[in-house]
């Protein structure tokens, strides 16, 4: 589309901007068309076989098989290509959905309230707004979750001012709005600060039809308390009670939290002991309280909540335990801690790494060393996982001893406590050595077996090649076999399965298939081990048609198969997406009189989540034990991912709180996935929280979920609780990843604390962290929204100096400064600079300098840059829209600024309420009474309503005279201003 001729003018040069893209799906000629009978069996087994692909992440097997369905002339059913849009939208495939859409519409389907749903969704979670809404304000069939869905896209966006708009539009439109309409805007305010603003539309929305519920009053606690307000979290809740609407235990664990955050001890003891009959704490309440009291070093008080809370039937958790162990410890009350510690037992608590750690290092302190040694031999015992954490502390407690024999014995220990090793012992040392990737110990106890006289066996050498294996060490692993065979020692199926399984998790399937094939040779029978080693690595390498090709013909050979074969044949099947296939094998498995035990379960639990289908996967649990099996880690940790994925953060929560109560500790799998669920609702403190609760337990987390956390707290807007968590992060011995800087740098930046972010600079080079363009780019940044432009430049240059390339974000950013502080005239400078470098101006940087010049009335060049903008197939935003549109409104040329705004609309982008005002304004003074009307009648059907300045205008243009004052007032009245 060209820009008009009137816009032309105002420029020496003109080209046509590139169409846009055509849709995703072209339109195929159907080439086989199966009997009208099945059609419709058809198109649902191709819609599910869509769904399946999409759910194992198969996007364009997905699109082809689509493809495939429409050329085959088959129509499925609304109800399908609504399954279809909702997978591919859950699926974060979200940029599809319109396409696929489209593909609808042309099959002649006819989309219903729920098809549009999922596109608005769609839309609003790409960012899409300004579509989003012309679906909604279309012809199209919608409800009120149509406007609900709109709203919370804005309230994502953190607009939750401009979702405000929403509610007389969806009044006219016939949909009250409910509950979840208040919730939304009420979270979408919060998560902007904005807490005086969402009370103002609780309040305002209760006098109308709505009845706020506990979820709705429990965001605004929690907001309060953030916020350190708790006379209004304390006044809220006497709102509920006056609306009849009961606070819950979540609402007094919020306050106890705030008040215990705030140092008000006290009011947090009086929430426990006004919070009423119904309200019964649970262990979260106790152990916030318990936490509380020895941080405070009041273990009594600590104590006697402690026997309160086991009296009234309430069992406490490991947190708790340890909890008081390390309040004891840190008073040097060893012996007490000691029997705590004990107590767990008799309470069917099993400690954790973070107990054992606790007890250890405080012991190893203390200088009892034997007590320490007696606590690692009940850790060995009860096979208690060593994790890095208690390596630490043991090691570290034993050099600082200076006994460094110890500390090699330590780890003889760990794998056998026998005083004199026999070949066993060695074998398990071995093992252990090479698990570790210490192939050189490991050969060196070879040799020391060896001058001792025991032999080294099979199991031996098969741990030696599974080590260089593990080393991805092919030519050792290959050299260890072949002296097995000189001393007579013949690799056994184990060996030959070690080496098997090992080639293929390193990806060298053709040596590991090379090997099976010298092992038949040698005569040896294959047993179950191998048969999965075979079938696991070909279904990992993509070759699930041999491996089940070769299950069926071990079968037919007569290899009885195992549970465990089965179910990695049926996994592997589910991973394809032949769903129909998997529950097949499963079936030809129960047929066989195979149990299915805890990894089967697993496996049909993976796949029903995997699918979208988390509440049936959770009734298999249910299922798994009325069958009397126990839930691991892996099935707790399939359904809280989950759950996540849904945004049922409680849900995930209550899921891993039941998974401890069972004796399961958290893995680093469970943390990583409840932090990601935590940040992704808001919930930065509680995923803080659960960061410090991950470390503590002897888990080292991940720079990518620090970094989720620093973003989560960023969202808060709290500067002190961005940098506390980076303080947390850094004495976790964690933080010094150049990520994690530039993301709380960035997040300083924005709330304009450039100081504190430059303080921040420091503390990382002086670690040897060097800055890279990201950080000079978010400093600049800082600079630039503080309005220290000088200091943004100098910082440009001490990066060209450090050799560090800016990117377009860096001159977009100084272009914004130089456009906010109104020197847009020293922006020819940086342009060439740019060039100079052979960065490319994108979308941002023409929306900058248009805007920049159209605030200075610079028409002829902000037009030049617009009509270059068009041409190279970038679309401007509304704002530059509206800049360009009041630059021509204010002198009067009201042609060209209509112009302007009919190329706005062909080029997808909505006027909003200030481009009318503009437009209305620029009428009026030329006194052109047609065209108010008609803006006024259109402005008023899209939902805006004029602002008192136009109105000003209109009454000055068109009021008699004498009367414009009431013509001023009247019109006023009319628009409710």
């Amino acid at each position: 589309m060209k820009p008009s001729n009137s816009i032309k003018a105002f420029t020496c040069t003109a080209s046509s901007a590139p169409t846009r893209l055509s849709s995703l799906f072209c339109s195929l000629s159907c080439r086989h068309r199966p009997p009208p009978s099945k059609s419709h069996l058809y198109a649902s087994f191709f819609c599910a076989l869509i769904r399946a692909r999409l759910a194992c992440g198969q996007l364009p097997a997905a699109v082809r098989a689509l493809r495939h369905m429409r050329s085959l002339g088959l129509r499925p059913t609304l109800r399908s290509w609504n399954l279809l849009l909702s997978r591919f939208n859950t699926a974060g495939l979200v940029s599809e959905v319109p396409a696929l859409y489209s593909e609808l519409l042309r099959s002649s389907a006819k989309p219903d309230a729920f098809t549009h749903n999922v596109l608005i969704h769609a839309l609003c979670k790409m960012g899409s707004l300004d579509a989003a809404l012309r679906v909604l304000r279309s012809d199209a069939e919608i409800d009120a979750v149509s406007y609900n869905t709109v709203i919370w896209g804005f309230c994502d966006l953190e607009l939750a001012e401009s979702a405000l708009g929403l509610l007389s539009e969806m009044l006219k439109k016939g949909f009250p709005f409910d509950c979840f309409t208040c919730n939304i805007l009420v979270k979408g305010l919060c998560r902007k600060g904005q807490l005086g603003v969402a009370e103002s539309l609780s309040d305002m929305l209760v006098q109308g039809v709505i009845t706020r519920d506990v979820i709705g009053f429990n965001t605004l606690i929690d907001s309060y308390c953030k916020m350190g307000k708790m006379d209004g979290a304390q006044g809220l809740v006497e709102s509920m009670r006056a609306e009849n609407v009961s606070p819950d235990i979540v609402t007094c664990n919020t306050l106890i939290h705030g008040f215990c955050r705030n140092g008000d001890f006290g009011m947090a003891r009086r929430v426990m002991e006004d919070r009423g009959a119904h309200l019964e704490p649970n262990v979260i309440t106790h152990t916030t309280f318990i936490g509380e009291y020895c941080k405070r070093g009041q273990l009594e008080e600590a104590f006697v909540l402690y026997e309160d809370m086991v009296k009234s039937g309430i069992l406490p958790n490991v947190v708790t335990y340890t909890s008081l162990i390390n309040g004891l410890c840190n008073k040097g009350r060893l012996l007490e801690a000691y029997s705590l510690f004990r107590e767990m037992e008799k309470m069917g608590i099993a400690p954790n790494h973070v107990t054992y750690c606790t007890l250890i290092d405080s012991l190893f302190k203390a200088g009892t060393e034997r007590d320490s040694f007696a606590l690692l031999g009940e850790i060995v015992a009860r096979g208690v996982v060593m994790d890095l954490v208690l390596y630490t502390a043991f090691m570290d407690g034993v050099f600082k001893l200076n006994k460094v024999d110890d500390a090699e014995k330590l780890f003889r220990l760990i794998c056998s406590p026998c005083l004199i090793p026999s070949h066993v012992a060695y074998s398990a040392l071995i093992d252990g050595r090479c698990k570790l990737g210490d192939m050189e110990g490991a050969e060196s106890a070879v040799l020391e077996m060896q001058r001792k006289l025991l032999n080294a066996n099979v199991v031996t050498y098969s741990s030696i090649i599974n080590g260089y294996i593990r080393k991805q060490l092919l030519a050792k692993a290959l050299e260890t076999m072949k002296k097995m065979t000189e001393r007579n020692i013949c690799p056994n199926v184990v060996t030959y399965g070690t080496v098997i399984d090992g080639m293929f998790k390193i990806g060298n399937q053709e040596v590991a298939l090379q090997m099976y094939k010298e092992m038949r040779e040698e005569g040896l029978d294959v047993n179950n081990y191998v048969i999965d080693s075979l079938v696991n690595g070909l279904r990992k390498n993509g070759r699930m048609e041999e491996a089940e090709s070769l299950f069926r013909n071990m079968e037919q050979n007569g290899v009885l198969m195992d549970r465990v074969n089965f179910t990695s044949l049926m996994d592997g099947l589910f991973k394809i997406g032949n769903t129909s296939a998997a529950f097949n094998v499963g079936q030809e498995m129960m047929e066989k009189n195979h149990v299915p035990d805890v990894v089967v379960y697993n496996v049909f639990i993976n796949s029903l989540c995997n699918l979208g289908k988390s509440s049936q996967a959770k009734s298999f649990l249910s299922e798994m034990k009325n069958m009397g099996l126990n839930p691991d880690r892996a099935t707790y940790n399939t359904l809280i991912n989950a759950h996540c994925k849904e945004g049922r953060i409680d849900k995930a929560l209550e899921l891993s709180q039941e998974m401890m109560s069972v004796g399961l500790m958290p893995n680093l799998i469970t943390y990583n996935t409840l932090i990601g669920g935590l940040c992704e609702v808001g919930e930065a403190e509680k995923a803080v929280d659960l960061l410090i609760e991950m470390a503590a337990g002897g888990f080292f987390p991940s720079s990518s979920a620090c970094r989720n956390v620093l973003r989560a707290c960023s969202k808060c807007r709290r500067a002190d609780l961005i940098v506390q968590t980076h303080k947390k992060i850094v004495n976790m011995g964690l933080g010094h990843d150049i990520t994690l800087y530039n993301t709380i740098i960035h997040a300083l930046c924005i709330l304009g604390m450039t100081r504190k972010a430059n303080v921040l600079l420091k503390d990382m080079l002086a670690r040897g962290i060097k800055a890279d363009t990201i950080t000079f780019n978010v400093l600049i940044l800082g600079h630039c929204k503080s309005g220290h432009l000088d200091k943004a430049f100098d910082m440009y240059s001490q990066m060209l100096l450090e050799g560090i390339s800016p990117s377009i974000a860096t001159y977009n950013t100084l272009l914004g400064g130089l456009s906010a502080a109104g020197r847009i005239g020293e922006a020819d400078k940086l342009i060439n600079e740019m060039k100079k470098r052979e960065v490319l101006p994108n979308n941002f940087t023409y929306d900058i300098l248009i805007t920049a010049y159209g605030k200075q009335s610079n028409r002829k060049e902000s037009i030049r840059l617009y009509c270059e903008m068009v041409m190279k197939g970038f679309v401007p935003k509304l704002g530059t829209y509206n800049v360009l549109i009041s630059d021509f409104a204010k002198v009067g040329m009201m042609k060209q600024a209509i112009e302007l705004f009919n190329e706005m609309n062909k080029r997808g982008v909505s006027p909003n309420s200030s481009t009318y005002d503009i437009l209305i304004s620029g009428w009026s003074k030329v006194l052109n009474g047609s065209e108010v009307k008609r803006l006024l009648k259109e402005m008023t059907e899209k939902g805006f309503a004029p602002d008192k300045k136009t109105l000003g205008f209109i009454s000055k243009a068109f009021a008699r005279p004498g009367r414009k004052l009431g013509a001023q007032k009247l019109l006023r009245k009319l628009y409710k201003i």
